[in-house]
């Protein structure tokens, strides 16, 4: 079976780095899959769920915005979140989605509703990907 290597990076260091079978995430321009040998691609990551397959097995992360850069044996990504199904606790995530929608509410600066709207949407993509994953 033909792999690929995925390196995943956030602000905290390497959140995942090894060889893959498939990467399958969100970017500016729709859902999409990357195989071994894919052709040159750089784009925008956007929040939720991103599928690696390995070793035949289908894993789950919930991702943050981020960059991608695809070379035909490498997916590097640099985000501001990577976190494995197994590894997101709910409570906390769901915590962090009402504590952002509060915020919402207020009054803030451009600058504060930017950061706000990323935490919102980190939250949302780990409660989604955490409460697809229990059925």
């Amino acid at each position: 079976m033909k792999t690929l290597r995925l390196q995943i990076v956030t602000p905290e260091g390497v959140a995942y780095s090894d060889d893959v079978e498939l990467v399958g995430l969100r970017s500016v321009e729709g859902r999409i899959g990357i195989l071994p040998h894919h052709t040159r691609l750089m784009t925008q990551m956007l929040p939720g769920e991103m599928l690696v397959r390995k070793n035949g097995r289908d894993e789950f992360l919930a991702v943050g915005e981020g960059l991608v850069d695809v070379t035909g044996e490498q997916v590097s990504i640099a985000t501001d979140m990577a976190v494995a199904a197994e590894s997101i606790d709910e409570a906390k995530a769901e915590e962090a989605r009402r504590r952002a929608e509060a915020r919402l509410s207020d009054k803030i600066s451009d600058e504060e509703l930017a950061s706000v709207n990323a935490s919102l949407a980190r939250s949302l993509a780990q409660l989604h990907v955490k409460r697809r994953r229990r059925h």
